[in-house]
């Protein structure tokens, strides 16, 4: 396995993975394992590409189980939220207390589709909670509490959902069909989601998943 060191920030594109669940501020503070504090607001990305490669069947089978919406029902504290708007804008009197509460409306409105849609079809080719889902246990503690980030580090090897998927490639075998292959990019915070990848083989033993990671992007 690679090792795994910090990188430069790099810059992506903005999270539009679904057009019916849009970013709802998940994501959460951590410790990487470098001891240093992660920021949940300014994290670190890393670009990768994964391929999977195999049998044309399995990997058609691998395609549909990763395809999912990309949002996770996590709980959300909206009071919480809306004092965090408020607190930069606080000397703005009413009408920043206006605006605050008008941004927590649309985080409640965003949050609502998530909690009612997140498992419905969707549009993200890779969707980590759909491949390897985050017991309710872990979801009921809230994205941010120590014992889900701690999770989400041994499980899937980052603490956000993976950021601007898209497919960069597939093929098959034309005359017999037999063998198939994709190229997945996707953008993950501050690592390289190894743990989930670990997963996934053992998970799917007639798949070979060769990750690449980009240290020299941004």
């Amino acid at each position: 396995m690679a090792a795994l060191s910090r990188r430069k920030p790099a810059k992506i594109p903005p999270a539009k993975v679904d057009g019916n669940l849009a970013a709802t501020g998940q994501g959460a503070p951590g410790d990487g394992d470098d001891g240093k504090e992660i920021d949940r607001g300014r994290p670190e990305w890393l670009r990768n590409f994964l391929t999977v490669s195999g049998p044309a069947g399995d990997v058609s089978r691998f395609r549909e189980a990763a395809r999912g919406t990309n949002g996770i029902p996590w709980p959300i504290d909206l009071e919480h939220e809306e004092m965090r708007l408020f607190a930069p804008m606080a000397g703005g009197g009413a009408e920043a207390r206006m605006l605050a509460r008008q941004l927590r409306e649309i985080i409640a409105a965003r949050h609502d589709r998530v909690l009612t849609r997140w498992n419905g079809p969707g549009l993200c080719p890779l969707d980590l909670h759909r491949l390897l889902p985050i017991p309710d246990h872990i979801l009921q503690l809230g994205e941010e509490d120590p014992a889900a980030q701690d999770w989400l580090r041994s499980h899937w090897g980052t603490t956000q959902r993976l950021r601007a998927v898209r497919i960069r490639e597939e093929g098959a075998d034309r005359r017999l069909r037999r063998k198939a292959e994709i190229v997945y990019e996707f953008w993950s915070a501050d690592w390289t989601p190894w743990q989930a990848i670990l997963r996934l083989r053992r998970e799917w033993p007639k798949l070979a998943l060769s990750v690449q990671p980009k240290y020299d992007d941004g």
